[in-house]
């Protein structure tokens, strides 16, 4: 019994100088400030709460490395810890530090890709970014495309314009891949809802066809109806005519303006030459043009010319279109122009 006694004591003796450590740590660790948090904390892969602790001790962020250590393996912590770089402005404590590290709430930069600019816009400014580490100035468009999953594509209008968020470590590459799964996506979603009256046979003719909408419209209202216009054309075996795809077809040889010999110059992109869709997309299309290319407009309209406003006039005939160009286009002086060679009304 007096064994007992004594190997119950010393438990109790034990457990009260535990709960003491433990109450000490936790005082020091709430009421020992915070300094030089205006410093970016960077982590490197691989370390753990020892390294952590340290480092902060060497910084002059925290005053004690022991008692940072202690806390965090009180609070089994000790081997959470997720690299990356996390800002200290906004914490005040060790608790919150070591929350946040465990959490992995590292500083997020953000990069915006725009509707209507081709694979070597997005590429170029993904590369330009100096806080994503270089991949892709190593590697053949071939290459990367193979990289995605995806050998032997073209890579234009594959990559989903919208804000992506990336943390310092991140590579270029990866925002793409990004980009590239955010549309392949929103394009099977849309392939896979389209409208009985849509012309095109596979997901990849309606990228094509939804990235001429996007070139094309001005007023995203307009997106639906300009699809509807489209696919007229292509289930009555119409010419496409626009320019957009003269345009990318034409590569460095475009200066800014279209003439008349541009339009009769064929290329596989020439939609005034060529029946059909050009053989791949011209631009990145965002997600509306592409539920418009899916979705079109039930009109009657073959023709559209624009108004000088950003919206269009809409024409279910040929007459009816000319009339507009004179409008519109040409102040009211009728002279010949594409559709209308002779000029006449």
């Amino acid at each position: 019994m007096k064994l007992f006694r004594i190997i119950r004591l010393s438990f109790y003796a034990f457990f009260a100088l535990a709960v003491s450590v433990g109450y000490f740590v936790y005082i020091n660790a709430i009421s020992q400030p915070l300094e030089n948090r205006e410093h970016t904390l960077v982590i490197p892969s691989g370390v753990g709460m020892s390294w952590l602790a340290n480092h902060l001790e060497k910084q002059g962020i925290i005053e004690n490395r022991f008692v940072f250590r202690a806390y965090a393996w009180m609070n089994k912590r000790d081997v959470s810890i997720k690299a990356g770089e996390y800002t200290l402005v906004d914490i005040d404590s060790i608790p919150d530090l070591v929350a946040k590290v465990d959490q992995g709430k590292v500083i997020q930069y953000s990069i915006t890709l725009i509707e209507g600019k081709t694979y070597k816009d997005y590429k170029a400014k993904l590369m330009s970014q100096k806080l994503l580490a270089d991949e892709l100035g190593s590697m053949t468009d071939s290459q990367i495309m193979r990289e995605l999953g995806a050998p032997g594509k073209n890579p234009e209008g594959l990559f989903a314009p919208q804000t992506y968020f990336f943390q310092k470590g991140d590579s270029d590459f990866d925002v793409l891949k990004q980009a590239y799964l955010r549309l392949d996506s929103v394009a099977e979603d849309a392939w896979a809802n389209r409208s009985d009256s849509v012309q095109v046979e596979t997901k990849y003719q309606l990228i094509t066809l939804a990235s001429i909408i996007e070139k094309e419209t001005g007023a995203a209202f307009e997106r639906p109806t300009i699809s509807g216009v489209f696919n007229n054309r292509l289930r009555i075996g119409m010419r496409l005519q626009t320019d957009p795809t003269v345009i990318y077809g034409m590569g460095e040889r475009y200066k800014g303006n279209i003439r008349r010999k541009d339009l009769t110059t064929d290329t596989p992109y020439n939609t005034y030459t060529r029946h059909g869709l050009p053989p791949s997309p011209i631009a990145m299309p965002g997600e509306a043009a592409i539920q418009a290319a899916a979705n079109p407009e039930p009109t009657e309209s073959l023709y559209f010319v624009g108004k000088g406003d950003g919206t269009h006039y809409f024409s279910k005939t040929l007459k009816e279109h000319n009339n507009a160009v004179v409008k519109y286009q040409l102040g009211g002086k009728r002279r010949a122009f594409s559709s209308n060679p002779s000029g006449s009304e």
